[in-house]
């Protein structure tokens, strides 16, 4: 009876496995492609040149939860605005009203309650890198780097983990379903005058096709100080946009 040589036999079964990991697991450039095309495909999102939302949202305090409503606008490559309004007569309040803008160069905060601040450091440079309709597309022509970072877990959820290196701003941290090849996480660390260096986590769920685009109707931000849930109501594709929505209003 010939030898079986064990030695022979692990090694070939360690090969083996290695091919089937390499077969299975994709490439930095698989996952961020698989991922645009989950989201509608580069055609589809080539076509997406703005888009605006709007919701409902609750914001959770130590004095019990704040209500209120949210509306933004987005227009490629990176402008954004987001009016949001709170409702606090649970705090003996009126409303507070937050209407931020970002032009593509200089953005501002309009706090009804604590006045007018220019964005500057980390939060106007991730605004500035907040590329629409989607961070990953020709990013290496931007000068952006993305890194793989293998595979985690959110919840019971194989995830891919990307680190998304712009070159000026903050580093982002950008999971992807290991499945759907849907964005589910983004973790930043941004700079806040009052509060310092916080981390920001924001979910992305309920995804919903419009107009042959998915676009998250469930986004949950959460910090070490506070915990903001959206549920998105309505969402429109193409909108025409006014210059204006982006600027601070003149006399103001």
């Amino acid at each position: 009876m010939r030898r079986i040589h064990t030695g022979l036999v692990l090694t070939a079964l360690v090969c083996i496995a290695a091919t089937a990991s390499a077969q299975t697991t994709p490439s930095l450039d698989q996952i961020v492609e698989k991922s645009l095309t989950a989201i509608g495909g580069r055609a589809a999102l080539a076509k997406n040149t703005s888009r605006s939302i709007a919701g409902k949202m609750t914001v959770a305090t130590d004095n019990g939860d704040i209500q209120g409503t949210i509306e933004g606008v987005n227009q490629a490559p990176n402008k954004m605005r987001r009016l949001i309004t709170l409702d606090l007569s649970a705090l003996g309040a009126d409303k507070l009203t937050i209407d931020q803008r970002f032009d593509g160069t200089t953005g501002i905060v309009m706090d009804s309650m604590r006045g007018d601040t220019a964005l500057s450091g980390s939060q106007l440079e991730n605004l500035k890198n907040g590329v629409f309709p989607s961070p990953l597309l020709d990013y290496k022509e931007r000068g952006t780097k993305i890194l793989l970072g293998g595979k985690e877990k959110i919840g019971t959820r194989d995830v891919y983990a990307l680190s998304v290196q712009p070159a000026t701003g903050p580093v982002t941290r950008l999971f992807v379903d290991a499945e759907s090849y849907l964005p589910v996480r983004a973790i930043v660390t941004l700079d806040f005058p009052e509060l310092g260096p916080q981390e920001q986590t924001t979910d992305f769920s309920d995804y919903r096709d419009v107009d042959g685009v998915k676009v998250p109707y469930g986004i949950k931000i959460s910090s070490a100080v506070q915990t903001i849930t959206i549920t998105v109501t309505k969402v429109e594709q193409n909108v025409k946009v006014d210059p204006g929505a982006f600027t601070k209003p003149s006399g103001k």
